[in-house]
């Protein structure tokens, strides 16, 4: 299935492991060496009238489904701290974005 960044945009992401809505793709990271994709980035919580939480990078590892009008991803809470990653755009402008370590399965 092909589908573009801007039918992607339109799309409520949810997280299969809660069920909460987390909002809807405002960016998309790719490597442009490689020239793949990395995930996208969602916006932060609003906390007041001025304040909100970082954006959350969402890896493409993460996504489990993607849908003509949902996108489904597996985030689970994590007691570990969060990396910040820092992604510099083609404007100079500089986004900070809380990155949760992956979580290896053991077999």
């Amino acid at each position: 299935m092909n589908i573009s960044f801007s039918q992607i945009k339109e799309c409520e992401v949810v997280n299969v492991f809660d069920g909460k809505r987390l909002g809807r793709a405002i960016d998309i990271v790719f490597d442009d060496v490689a020239g793949y994709v990395l995930g996208f980035v969602l916006p932060g919580i609003k906390k007041g009238v001025f304040k909100k939480t970082e954006d959350l990078f969402v890896p493409i590892s993460n996504v489990v489904k993607l849908g003509s009008d949902v996108v489904l991803v597996k985030l689970e809470p994590s007691s570990e701290k969060p990396n910040i990653v820092k992604f510099k755009t083609d404007k100079n402008a500089m986004y900070d974005f809380y990155v949760y370590p992956d979580k290896k399965k053991e077999k």
